[in-house]
């Protein structure tokens, strides 16, 4: 009798295990695709920031510096970035892009040429969409770091070495900067 009990409890917590490892694959997974779905709009908006930066260059040729920060701040194959480093590139572009429409306001005949309001209305549009995408992609770290935290499947997340995950978390520069409003015609 105690031979069957400990074999009922033996297949009990195997089966657990396997439930659980599977939940933890599964939710690896919604963060995978939350951060590729994040990835695609962070990569347009990478791609933007250089025509962006070419149309003020025409207008603000004594702001070399501040131009030159926001072109270093993409010097490297986005591609090749980490994830980890895709986000930081992403705080760096933001900041970039906040002095680099600073500077637009003071430009009248800037914010008037219509490749600039083109490229700032698919600037607000791609925000708009990284919001929308680092909401999703939070709410995926979040339901893997709860299941990694709670009782019991943080045992098997320990066994397994699966550990949490970071949030993607605006910087404290980005916080504290000044929102600027686009020209929305």
């Amino acid at each position: 009798m105690i031979l069957y009990i400990i074999v009922i409890l033996l297949i009990v917590v195997v089966l657990y295990f396997i439930i659980t490892y599977n939940n933890f694959r599964v939710l690896k997974n919604y963060v995978k695709e939350a951060f590729s779905t994040m990835d695609v709009y962070l990569k347009k908006r990478y791609d933007l920031v250089p025509n962006l930066v070419n149309v003020v260059k025409g207008y603000a040729t004594h702001e070399k510096e501040t131009l030159e920060a926001i072109t270093n701040a993409r010097t490297k194959a986005y591609d090749d970035m980490s994830a980890s480093e895709k986000i930081k590139t992403s705080s760096e572009i933001n900041s970039s892009i906040s002095r680099l429409l600073v500077i637009a306001e003071s430009y009248p005949e800037l914010k008037a040429n219509e490749e600039f309001q083109n490229l700032s209305k698919e600037l607000v549009q791609l925000e708009d969409d990284i919001a929308n995408a680092r909401k999703y992609y939070n709410g995926t770290i979040k339901n893997l770091n709860n299941a990694v935290e709670t009782f019991p499947s943080n045992l098997v997340a320990k066994a397994l070495n699966i550990t949490e995950e970071s949030f993607f978390e605006a910087s404290e520069e980005d916080k504290n900067s000044v929102k600027v409003e686009l020209w929305k015609g």
